[in-house]
């Protein structure tokens, strides 16, 4: 009976592992597609993501971009989704989102996504790209 709870256990805590990566594949991957690249044009790429986390703005940027803001994802999934990105696209030492600072920075979404971008780009020193 041990056996058979401990191997529950196991495959439960797998599939929780996995969640991030599923929900990215349900929420984002439309859009973003499967590699993180994006459509140029009109989605932006993910490969870099983690450097708007070095700018003031730029973690609440990431979750403010409504389609972080406005998905269907509960603060501690969203939160889990963009770490997952984050290691995912663009490994870096980060401090990981919490479901908390999700809650209190995801309302409202950001009206002019285009115009944050760029600024956060200036920031960083880096000049807009194409899409």
């Amino acid at each position: 009976m041990k056996r058979i709870v401990f191997a529950l256990c196991v495959g439960a805590s797998a599939a929780h592992a996995e969640t991030p990566r599923v929900n990215y594949m349900l929420q984002c991957q439309g859009c973003h597609g499967a590699e993180g690249r994006g459509a140029p044009g009109t989605v932006p790429s993910l490969a870099g993501v983690g450097r708007f986390l070095a700018v003031p703005g730029g973690r609440e940027y990431l979750v403010r971009v409504p389609g972080s803001s406005q998905s269907a994802l509960g603060d501690g999934e969203l939160a889990e989704v963009l770490n997952w990105m984050i290691r995912e696209f663009d490994p870096r030492d980060f401090a990981p989102y919490t479901a908390e600072e999700v809650a209190r920075v995801r309302r409202p979404p950001l009206d002019d996504v285009d115009a944050a971008r760029r600024e956060l780009l200036q920031k960083l020193g880096e000049a807009p790209r194409a899409r």
